[in-house]
């Protein structure tokens, strides 16, 4: 995740909460990223950078990501991300970047005027990957064009070298909120960057806050059918179904079983108590968290010396098979 602004419910639920499960699954080696090289693809302000970094990383530890389990670290404090970028670039045709749809849709009407490193983020996103020679990468809908493209680059790279060397990622898309939508707008995603904050729930949002973004949240006057097929066409009271069945850790057509026929003047209600039992634990911890930065910092330093570990093994070897100099 970007250090770009407060994490959402849309993050806990299509991301982190996931990543928790992911860990503690028998014989995995987790390791997640504060993708800050990412963060400055577009307008940001360095001043808060450093902070946001803590933020993101206290929202992991806060969200379950076990220190001890999984390796937790800052992509910019591990130099082999960009290094490989830049090699993995050289086997990168620009036509397949130009087809990305989030450079599309990030770039607008602007795409000329965007930054290299925006065009070029799908790559960096392979580096992210295949300097830990990953198999399996947890993510959401709209990031799997990205991952079908690291993959193409695995293979090419294994192609041009000669040896099976990267392992072809697999996409690790679980849970029943893998794409949660604003509270404003039931087609569009829920964003830390969409205009209105009430379109999402922050982490960092208190239980009143909570309780009077949902109640704000966009509905329609029709009542909760029993199954979701029913709910076709209606994307606001489809996404807050949903955002109530991944909660709850229900099935979508159970939760709606339980309020079949009713409006959501009785369904809000009940989100809004799920909801802040859910979220409040998650915000107190970052909060104490956020309140020892230094704590942090120990944890992302040491997270950071076990991926370069990695990383410095696996880019030696790119660079050797790629002929470059080694002193002998």
């Amino acid at each position: 995740m970007q250090p770009t602004s407060h994490l959402h419910l849309g993050n806990y639920l299509g991301a982190l909460k996931n990543w928790v499960k992911l860990q503690n699954e028998p014989d995995s080696e987790c390791l997640y990223g504060v993708v800050d090289l990412h963060a400055i693809t577009q307008p940001y302000e360095p001043g808060a950078l450093a902070q946001a970094t803590r933020e993101i990383a206290a929202a992991y530890i806060a969200g379950g990501i076990d220190p001890a389990k999984s390796t937790l670290f800052v992509q910019s404090a591990v130099p082999g991300h960009s290094q490989l970028m830049w090699m993995l670039s050289t086997l990168t045709q620009m036509g397949k970047l130009e087809r990305m749809t989030q450079f599309k849709d990030k770039a607008g009407k602007n795409a000329e005027r965007a930054g290299l490193g925006l065009f070029a983020y799908p790559v960096l996103m392979a580096a992210d990957i295949l300097l830990y020679k990953a198999t399996h990468v947890p993510v959401g809908e709209d990031q799997k064009q990205h991952l079908e493209l690291a993959r193409e680059i695995a293979g090419t790279f294994n192609h041009r070298f000669g040896e099976e060397f990267f392992p072809l990622p697999e996409p690790y898309i679980t849970g029943a909120a893998t794409r949660v939508m604003s509270l404003r707008d039931g087609t569009q995603k829920m964003s830390k960057s969409a205009e209105s904050d009430m379109s999402r729930i922050n982490l960092t949002d208190d239980a009143d806050v909570i309780a009077k973004k949902i109640k704000k949240a966009k509905t329609d006057a029709d009542p909760l059918p029993g199954t979701m097929k029913a709910l076709e066409g209606r994307p606001e009271a489809k996404n807050l179904v949903t955002i109530y069945a991944a909660l709850s850790e229900k099935n979508e057509d159970t939760v709606l079983q339980e309020f079949e026929g009713k409006g959501f003047g009785d369904f809000k209600p009940a989100l809004i108590d799920l909801a802040i039992a859910k979220v409040a634990p998650v915000t107190a911890r970052m909060t104490k968290l956020m309140a020892d930065p230094a704590h942090i910092d120990k944890i992302l330093a040491a997270g950071n010396v076990k991926a370069n570990i990695i990383a410095q093994d696996v880019l030696e070897d790119v660079q050797r098979m790629m002929g470059f100099w080694r002193k002998g």
